[in-house]
């Protein structure tokens, strides 16, 4: 059985007794009606390095004890380096809660334009739970999808997370958007993580890991932009032009209380209780935190990422247990078109006179081409033999992908 340790609890709250990642853990209720994550296998567990192979503590050999928390699964990792300091049951199956939205950042914000406008509609705001975590958007009203990331990621914003998969689904909608996320999880090489909602919020089959929220945030804080939104501790929202809008501001994360830290988000779900993607950058080493199935007491997720992150930026440099792995290799970005200058629900596909135009334009240039080649017109029309040919001396267009 592994130790019982206390730790001094958060001003108020009455300590209590808890296990340090214990190797057996109870089992996770799922919700009715879905079906269980698959089991994880011996490759998968075993990706990052071997150590990371277990649902109990791995932390480097002679390094301080890891602290005690609640929370079932744990990592720490250098987001510069790539190396994981260490984990609890970093490879296991959990529920994200609303971290889930950064993998919703990370599959959509490359694709989507942040100055284009976007019409929020009433099935965006259907299923959605009034008391749930939201932006504000109202049916009818027009935000760019700047502001849909600020919502998104301030105030943890479900409509925002709606409307914005919808429109990065394109002629699949908001399923469409899903699909994408679960994509750009396998780009990621994120192996335990399936997506069933946008939003984080709880639905079939949907899980994560520790491990692979570490490679979702190496993902998205190596984006200028994501960095930017998520640092943003107030943002004035626009619902029409000419209209002052509504005012966001961030939600309670560690921005602002933990020295160093560039941005974080938490989630919270019955099923998924406490969760938290963190980073923090001290004397130029950047660490990520995540964790899964914490507790409100004694320490809270935002508690106990302090501690990790103490813990973590307390260790020499390069003392691992394991490496967060290199995504496959991007594919290129296609930017979701606009249809018809308006806000877009996919790629604007080619009228079949469009197309019947470039046919006949094509025709047109070929038979051109052809009679000009023609002996008798180069005769009828020739100016003086005498005369040099005119060559094109511009330099040739500049290709921006050389070195």
């Amino acid at each position: 059985m592994p130790a019982t340790v206390t730790v001094a609890p958060a001003a108020g709250v009455a300590a209590a007794p808890y296990v340090r990642c214990p190797s057996v853990k109870p089992p996770m209720p799922p919700p009715p009606a879905v079906p269980s994550p698959p089991p994880v296998g011996a490759s998968q567990a075993a990706v990052g390095g071997a150590a990371l192979a277990t649902s109990g503590l791995a932390i480097p050999a002679g390094a301080p004890m890891a602290p005690a928390v609640t929370a079932t699964s744990w990592l720490v990792a250098d987001l510069n380096s790539g190396e994981v300091l260490g984990g609890c049951g970093p490879h296991e199956h959990r529920t994200p809660a609303s971290v889930q939205k950064l993998l919703l950042a990370a599959a959509l914000m490359p694709r989507l334009d942040p100055k284009q406008v976007v019409e929020v509609t009433r099935a965006d705001l259907r299923d959605l739970d009034p008391a749930s975590s939201l932006m504000g958007v109202s049916a009818g009203g027009r935000y760019s999808v700047e502001s849909l990331w600020l919502g998104l990621l301030l105030t943890s914003g479900n409509d925002a997370a709606n409307v914005l998969a919808r429109l990065g689904g394109g002629n699949a909608g908001r399923q469409g958007g899903v699909d994408a996320m679960n994509d750009e999880a396998r780009r990621l090489r994120a192996n335990q993580t399936h997506a069933a909602t946008p939003s984080g919020l709880d639905g079939p089959g949907q899980y994560t890991s520790a491990y692979d929220l570490a490679l979702i945030a190496r993902a998205t804080f190596a984006r200028e932009d994501f960095r930017r939104y998520i640092a943003t501790p107030v943002a004035q929202i626009p619902d029409r032009p000419g209209t002052p809008g509504f005012a966001i501001k961030h939600d309670t994360t560690l921005l602002g209380r933990y020295p160093g830290t560039l941005g974080g988000k938490t989630g919270f779900t019955d099923l998924a209780r406490q969760t938290y993607v963190g980073v923090a950058e001290r004397d130029g080493r950047r660490l990520a935190v995540t964790l899964l199935g914490a507790e409100t007491a004694p320490l809270g997720s935002l508690g106990e990422a302090t501690a990790l992150l103490n813990w973590g930026f307390a260790l020499p440099p390069h003392a691992s247990v394991g490496e967060l792995v290199a995504p496959e290799e991007k594919k290129q970005d296609r930017p979701v078109v606009p249809v018809k200058g308006e806000h877009a629900d996919g790629d604007e596909e080619s009228s079949p006179l469009t197309v019947f135009t470039w046919l006949g334009l094509g025709a047109a240039l070929v038979i051109a081409a052809l009679f000009l080649s023609t002996p008798w017109w180069r005769g009828g029309r020739r100016r003086g033999a005498d005369q040099p040919a005119i060559e094109n001396t511009a330099p040739p267009a500049h290709d921006s992908s050389a070195p």
